[in-house]
């Protein structure tokens, strides 16, 4: 059932005609279905965790809250992407401008190589570029993650998603606004379509480009809302800190 917080604030959301989440996670339904989605500024300290400061996998929502220096606290966290048996990224994976993995812009099997893939770079803007594109001029990012499919291109669904698809599943991923400020993150609260979250991005949200990070396997780490989901050790992670 939805709280009444969340029926006003999609209610607020219907009339502005706006996806403002401000600067928080919040629950909306969209399509029949329910998703949570937090919002970031490139102005806030978002960034990628893999491992701490001893090289030991961070994996878990208690490590990763362990990590956060004293004086600022998780806003919240998602898994980031791909990752092999041994929580090694898939693709790309820069941390503190450090390359950890490189590049893949081969087509291959499972929905990372359902070209075209994609890259979130956090840098002096934010931006999701396709692989290739990225690989060809690549920008300057702080951290990048490399995941796919892309769900949404220049506007445009990836052309392999169908709205009949009887594949369902938990889905999260990012898009980011046209002007490179806000990235939005996402999450189903419930089974859907690639065809359906990728519209998720593209009609309720608004975004021209927004990439798929993982499917069964995604959590959500959001302190203030008391959610922490549970599941296997994760690899990347993504998420935003701020002062106490």
């Amino acid at each position: 059932m939805m709280t009444t917080k969340t029926t006003i604030f999609n209610a607020a959301l219907a009339v502005l005609g706006a996806p403002a989440f401000a600067g928080a996670c919040n629950d909306l339904t969209f399509d029949g279905a329910s998703f949570t989605v937090c919002e970031a500024q490139v102005t806030d300290t978002l960034r990628l965790w893999l491992n701490d400061e001893t090289g030991a996998l961070i994996g878990t929502p208690e490590r990763l809250l362990a990590t956060i220096p004293e004086g600022q606290r998780l806003i919240f966290a998602m898994n980031a992407g791909m990752y092999h048996p041994d929580r090694r990224p898939v693709g790309l994976y820069i941390e503190g401008g450090a390359e950890g993995h490189s590049i893949v812009t081969t087509e291959g099997p499972g929905n990372f190589g359902l070209l075209p893939n994609g890259v979130f770079c956090i840098g002096e803007a934010l931006a999701v570029i396709e692989s290739r594109a990225f690989a060809a001029t690549p920008p300057d990012c702080r951290y990048a993650t490399q995941s796919g499919p892309m769900l949404v291109i220049d506007g445009a669904l990836h052309p392999k998603f169908r709205a009949d698809s009887d594949s369902v599943n938990i889905r999260n991923g990012v898009g980011v606004s046209a002007d490179g400020q806000t990235a939005w993150f996402a999450i189903s609260n419930e089974p859907v379509t690639f065809h359906q979250f990728a519209r998720l991005f593209r009609d309720q949200l608004a975004v021209p480009d927004a990439l798929f990070l993982d499917g069964a396997i995604s959590r959500l780490i959001v302190p203030e809302m008391d959610r922490a989901d549970i599941g296997l050790p994760m690899g990347p992670i993504v998420g935003v800190v701020a002062p106490e």
